[in-house]
């Protein structure tokens, strides 16, 4: 645990996990990869960020998709590079690459479902390629993820929403998430509404949505920031239906139905509720 870099803390409370290569800040309820961390402490854009750590570890060949913490001072893998560029969507097409099909499967999610809802994208950064699977949100940017751990966005980063104007309310933190249960409910697409946060943080975003809902069901991480945002959305709305408990043991519901493929070969599967 570090003293957040981002206001004073006495107490430190800010995380970063070197597997996962994410950060979390307890005090404010905030997250994200390197680049998310970079876009705050310098308040600038994905694509200033992604050009900074380009130029901070080009002289050692690295790729763009594996920026990742190392064990050192935080401030230590902030860069302070002053130069503007830019992110340049290249082309916007249905998953076709055999890297993309392949992580797609290893998710657990059939290509056909992550082909409804998400896009393969391929973009340039200074004058590299790169390519990720995107995933909308409702200002019309892209959560990235690619196989290699990169998780990133092309501007501006929202909440996803799904309006069938129903009064019921699925809550999710991923979009791996809303496929996951798309994909133990055996279904192409939700009867309900649902919203999909792309960041934890964003739930603050997402209340005035979450709200006008009678039921609500929360499927989010069971880890720290999945609990805090659950009960935050308890605190407005007390009649929420937590399900974390159904994937008990599981970080997350991607998780779980990645575990339950494994074991799905001995015993009868034991679906979801909702």
């Amino acid at each position: 645990m570090y003293c957040s870099p981002f206001r004073k803390d006495n107490h430190p409370s800010f995380k970063v996990d070197y597997h996962l290569n994410v950060w979390h800040d307890f005090g404010t309820n905030e997250g994200g990869s390197i680049i998310d961390l970079v876009m705050k402490m310098e308040n600038i854009s994905f694509h200033e960020a992604a050009d900074k750590l380009e130029k901070r570890y080009a002289s050692a060949s690295i790729e763009t998709d594996t920026f990742s913490f190392h064990r050192n001072n935080i401030n230590d893998s902030i860069p302070s590079f002053g130069n503007e560029s830019s992110l340049f969507v290249l082309k916007i097409l249905p998953i076709t690459h055999p890297t993309l099909i392949d992580f797609v499967r290893e998710r657990k999610i059939d290509l056909e479902l992550a082909n409804r809802y998400c896009k393969e994208i391929h973009y340039r950064i200074n004058s590299r390629n790169y390519f990720s699977i995107g995933f909308r949100n409702d200002k019309d940017g892209y959560e990235l993820n690619s196989p290699l751990g990169f998780k990133g966005c092309i501007s501006p980063k929202e909440i996803t929403t799904v309006r069938n104007n129903r009064n019921t309310c699925l809550v999710f933190e991923g979009f791996w998430d809303f496929l996951s249960y798309l994909t133990l409910q055996n279904v192409k697409q939700t009867k309900h509404d649902a919203v999909i946060l792309n960041l934890i943080a964003n739930v603050s975003k997402a209340m005035d949505f979450i709200k006008s809902h009678k039921d609500i069901y929360t499927y989010l991480d069971n880890d720290e920031g999945g609990q805090r945002a659950t009960r935050l959305i308890k605190e407005t709305c007390p009649s929420i239906n937590d399900r974390s408990a159904q994937y008990a043991g599981y970080k997350d519901l991607n998780e779980y139905l990645r575990g339950k493929k494994l074991v799905q070969q001995k015993q009868q599967s034991r679906g979801m509720k909702r």
